[in-house]
């Protein structure tokens, strides 16, 4: 793929993800090693990442999954919820919510969950601006989504386990200066291809020296 065609057609994958399927090991090393040339701030390179693949530890953390995702699925926030006065948007954001459940059901069967993590010096996140922090930690965790997409991998980018961080945490024996960001599952993609999605144009949303 040429770089414009890897940016523009990695998707979130929920449906897709190949269940039975083993990924390699080395295979996962490989996209964790090309996420690490990312950006970090001050060269500090505080990243940790978690590679799960245990069957139980899989399924615990599917259950704590399942859990926040129905209260997501229950709010007002929802995806299918959002849209509702446009029927054409709102007919992509029902099968986005209904895609997001069957992962839900599913999380504990994708043969490996990948969780980025931070380590945080003094074991405390500052109460002020953490755009470096994080900031040196997500354009990591969106290149192992890109290297992945070009090894024949799908992921889904989701974060809705946060709710029940400590619950996680502790099915991971993390320690408590180690913070999760975002949950990875991957597994190989079972579609024939992705195009890119829909958007706003750019005239909408860009604005140039001034609001």
């Amino acid at each position: 793929m040429t770089p414009d065609e890897l940016l523009t057609t990695t998707r979130t994958v929920r449906r897709r993800l190949d269940l039975e399927r083993p990924v390699p090991r080395e295979l996962i090393e490989d996209c964790v090693r090309i996420a690490l040339q990312a950006p970090s701030g001050s060269n500090r390179q505080t990243w940790q990442w978690l590679v799960v693949t245990d069957p139980d530890q899989r399924a615990a953390i599917g259950a704590v999954y399942k859990k926040a995702c129905e209260a997501y699925l229950e709010s007002q926030g929802a995806a299918g919820k959002l849209f509702a006065d446009d029927p054409e948007r709102s007919k992509v954001q029902q099968r986005v919510h209904d895609s997001v459940a069957y992962l839900a059901d599913r999380m504990g069967d994708v043969p490996v969950l990948v969780l980025p993590c931070l380590k945080v010096a003094g074991g405390r996140l500052p109460s002020g601006n953490q755009g470096g922090l994080w900031g040196s930690l997500l354009p990591a965790a969106w290149s192992f989504c890109l290297a992945a997409r070009d090894r024949g991998l799908g992921t889904a980018w989701t974060t809705l386990h946060l709710t029940y961080e400590s619950e996680v945490a502790e099915i991971l024996d993390l320690p408590d200066d180690v913070y999760q960001s975002v949950l990875l599952p991957t597994a190989y993609y079972t579609g024939d291809g992705f195009k890119p999605a829909p958007r706003q144009p750019v005239s909408e949303v860009l604005h140039w020296n001034r609001w």
